[in-house]
């Protein structure tokens, strides 16, 4: 019959604790004697080294092949997304809707219009992109020529807007039936409206329902254009003053004063039906004005 094993008391559980830590027969020290810690320890130094130094080549190599102006994958981006502003976004859709007897109601949609604008302060844009752009040519740039190694950028002045820039009209028509909406097109490096054939590319609106509500539509700058002269964009790094180029649409409301809006980036090369990027290209918007 097997033995039981003898119960050892506290006190002799702390008697083998310190003879572990200390064992002054062997001359170990935790098990090990003083050579063979020296020993495990010059190892573990010069592993955690070889290491160390093994994933510093790594990143200094990487970061010594990435441009760090340019992203190196873009090839997700083909077309530019397009936003409107007030951007009253859902999960869903655009909604603007607005009450022109209340102040308050009306005044969420100017005071976000001139928050938005707000960088596009004519004296500001002049102080930070005193640069004379040559308009409806491409504004190409292959070297660094402006300050801090960067490359300089096209102002684009708030006065553009004409009716819509909240400068005559802060309430940017919203305090009755003449609503304002801005169309932005996203940011793409490198990229050229029209594939560099020299045509601007402008935004083009239409009812799509709602047809009777919409009496007429007026675009600002001329024609609705994005000038040419503010692409390609470079990168923020590259171009850290530059400024989406903007396009506002001043809207007429009649009768039921509520429409459904579909405002398009026209071009060639951007695309504008695409089941999974619903605003590549464009934007679909509601527009109410209640009484």
């Amino acid at each position: 019959m097997a033995t039981l094993k003898e119960k050892r008391t506290c006190g002799q559980r702390c008697e083998d604790f310190g003879r572990f830590v200390w064992n002054s027969e062997n001359g170990t020290f935790m098990g090990r004697t003083p050579l063979r810690w020296v020993y495990i320890s010059l190892y573990y130094v010069a592993f955690y080294v070889v290491m160390t130094g093994l994933f510093s080549l790594a990143i200094y190599v990487l970061m010594y092949t990435i441009d760090p102006y340019v992203p190196m994958y873009q090839d997700r981006l083909k077309s530019p997304g397009v936003m409107v502003w007030p951007d009253t976004y859902s999960d869903e859709q655009v909604q603007i809707t607005y009450n022109m007897s209340n102040k308050q109601s009306w005044g969420k949609m100017s005071q976000c219009l001139t928050t938005f604008l707000k960088p596009y302060n004519d004296t500001t844009q002049k102080q930070i992109n005193p640069c004379n752009c040559t308009t409806g040519k491409y504004f190409i740039q292959n070297t660094y020529n402006a300050p801090n190694h960067t490359k300089y950028a096209c102002p684009f002045l708030q006065s553009m807007l004409g009716n819509c820039s909240g400068i005559s009209d802060p309430s940017f028509g919203y305090s009755g039936s003449q609503p304002c909406v801005i169309i932005k097109m996203n940011r793409i490096i490198n990229f050229l409206p029209n594939n560099g054939t020299g045509l601007a590319p402008y935004v083009n609106c239409t009812v799509l329902e709602g047809q009777e509500n919409v009496r007429s539509m007026e675009y600002y700058p001329t024609n609705g254009t994005f000038d040419l002269s503010y692409y390609p964009y470079y990168g923020r790094k590259a171009q850290p003053t530059y400024y989406n180029p903007l396009v506002a649409v001043k809207i007429d409301l009649v009768n039921q004063r509520t429409a459904k809006m579909h405002c398009r980036v026209m071009a060639n090369n951007i695309a504008y039906e695409s089941i999974h990027e619903p605003y590549t290209g464009r934007v679909v918007f509601y527009i109410q004005a209640l009484s």
